[in-house]
């Protein structure tokens, strides 16, 4: 029987000690303490107070965001950087569709990640009442899955499998609802231990045919990408790669599972695609495409390969079974998590031309080159002093937009070093996202590169990041204007500047305002020294850097964009 919701807290005793019983919100909390999480992120609501109440004597940190979009993204990217599910916490209704932007970016960028949604009492559902919506329905086409929990004494249940469905397969984000009744009912049930979390592995005759393909190839390629790699899996990765002399390109927004200081690395298959990368992929005659999901930008709009029979032979390895086959009909599929693949191709040497490795890392080193950029800050040049000044294991981070193009392009990736942005080209992600990776690793050096439009997507978040001692370093590349968008009307309608305008604040001022160091620099020669005084900034720091709005892109002006 449910005690009488006006008693306090400390009536509660154990779950399921000698037939004790605890409150649903005390128990959703074990839990998830019994299941591994460390850390949440959320805006605090009504609709879930009995969980707010338990998290106050658990080990479990709970940090505020300012709006429930910041805490998805910092969830999205815990899950990214950490391989944990991602944990959020936000109230009904307004809070969840806040949150929705979270969900979307963790599923395209197969990110375990758990969103935790206030409902209104079960009594009530079906009658519109105050925030009142159905998440399954809201929720279904964005999550792995969406559920809602009516009874407390299947918390551990639900919690179980939804840990389970978010980290395993391709990972993906899982929304739970939660019935304000729900979660001040009493239950005995105990909390569950971390499930186990099985993941297909290669049979040891699959590699045979892998040989085959790759070792009669004369022109063969690697990509790869996608969510659930290891530190463990990335280095077998890489190891396999140096030893077996095939070039390799990282997926859209996958830079960091691959070195790019290394023979076998040709580039990037994503936004602003190299002649050299799309000239790779069309001439390739065996690709392995390793973990990836042959998305959009991977494809260069699925211009790449002929649908549904390439005419490249892929052997397509997945964690999940049902990414095998979806676009593209593969010569070979193997249903393989990608650290087991990583591993399982270790010894595998299919005798590849050194010739074509060559000419393919040749590619890459030519696409680096660009040429001289208008006006007196050269962000070439303040690519390469950052990538110079990091440390092994810096994080970057990223949101969306053109300014990160002079990352993506420019920046090359040590082994150690992480990227953190989004696949879904959620513009607000990169701040977010440092916030979540200072949080996670305080010691390592974080970078998040933003455009002036992207950062004021999410800036209240610096608050977030003040209060939580979590400081990371911004730039913020300020040419006033949403840059991609300029760049598509100026090609598509040269001159008719409408909606793309920014009229920016104070960017120094304001970070100042939030407790951040505070920097503006115009000229390349700045930069340096700016640079140096950001990363000793105990308080974070915000670099604003004022490029003219004719740097629209790396390889052409504004005025080339527009065209005679």
């Amino acid at each position: 029987m449910a005690r009488d919701q006006t008693e306090g807290p400390e009536a509660s005793t154990a779950a399921g000690a000698d037939g004790a019983t605890t409150r649903g919100g005390a128990l959703l909390v074990a839990c998830l303490e019994a299941l591994g999480a460390r850390q949440a992120f959320g805006v605090p609501g009504e609709s879930y107070l009995a969980v707010l109440d338990a998290l106050h004597d658990s080990p479990l940190t709970l940090t505020l965001s300012r709006h429930e979009g910041g805490a998805a993204f910092m969830a999205c990217a815990w899950g990214q950087l950490t391989g944990e599910p991602g944990i959020a916490m936000v109230t009904r209704g307004p809070g969840a569709t806040n949150a929705a932007i979270g969900v979307h970016t963790a599923q395209q960028g197969s990110v375990p990640m758990i969103l935790f949604v206030g409902q209104v009492a079960r009594s009530m559902r079906g009658r519109e009442a105050f925030q009142e919506l159905d998440y399954r329905a809201v929720f279904g086409p964005m999550a792995k899955w969406a559920t809602e929990i009516d009874d407390p004494a299947r918390i551990p249940e639900v919690l179980a499998r939804a840990w389970r469905v978010a980290t395993t397969g391709r990972p993906g984000p899982v929304v739970i609802a939660l019935p304000e009744d729900m979660l001040v009912e009493e239950t005995a049930a105990p909390p569950l231990t971390g499930p186990l979390a099985p993941t297909a592995e290669a049979a040891p005759g699959d590699l045979a045919p892998v040989k085959a393909l790759l070792g009669g190839a004369a022109r063969p390629l690697v990509i790869v990408g996608g969510g659930g790699w290891t530190a463990a899996g990335r280095a077998a990765l890489r190891d396999w790669l140096s030893e077996a002399g095939i070039p390799a390109l990282a997926a859209f927004r996958f830079h960091d599972l691959l070195d790019h200081h290394a023979p076998y690395f040709a580039g990037v298959a994503g936004v602003g695609m190299t002649p050299e990368v799309k000239t790779l992929i069309r001439e390739a005659d065996v690709i392995l495409a390793l973990n990836i999901r042959f998305g959009e930008m991977t494809t260069d709009g699925y211009t790449l390969f002929d649908a549904p029979a390439p005419r490249q032979a892929i052997i397509h390895s997945h964690a999940d079974a049902a990414e095998l086959g979806k676009i593209y009909q593969p010569a070979l599929a193997l249903h393989a998590g990608p650290n087991e693949m990583a591993r399982a191709l270790r010894g595998l040497r299919p005798g590849a031309g050194t010739e074509h490795l060559s000419a393919a890392r040749a590619g890459f080193e030519a696409s680096l080159r660009a040429p001289d950029q208008p006006g007196p800050l050269d962000m070439r040049a303040v690519i390469a002093h950052l990538e110079a000044r990091l440390g092994p294991d810096a994080i970057l981070t990223n949101g969306a937009g053109n300014f990160a193009v002079w990352t993506n392009r420019f920046f090359r990736f040590g082994p150690g070093q992480r990227l953190l942005a989004p696949q879904s080209g959620a513009m607000g992600y990169g701040i977010p996202a440092a916030i979540a990776a200072k949080i996670a690793h305080p010691e390592r050096e974080v970078v998040c590169i933003a455009g002036d439009g992207d950062f004021q997507m999410t800036c209240a978040e610096l608050g977030a990041a003040m209060q939580a001692r979590a400081c990371p370093v911004i730039l913020v590349v300020n040419n006033g204007s949403y840059g991609t968008i300029r760049m598509h009307q100026e090609r598509d309608y040269p001159g008719r500047v409408s909606g793309t305008a920014l009229e920016n604040p104070d960017f120094p001022a304001l970070a100042t305002a939030y407790g951040f160091l505070g920097l503006r620099v115009t000229e390349t020669a700045e930069f340096a020294e700016a640079l140096d005084a950001a990363l000793a900034a105990p308080g974070g720091a915000v670099i604003e850097l004022v490029l003219g709005i004719e740097a629209l892109t790396p390889g052409a002006t504004l005025s080339q964009i527009r065209g005679p």
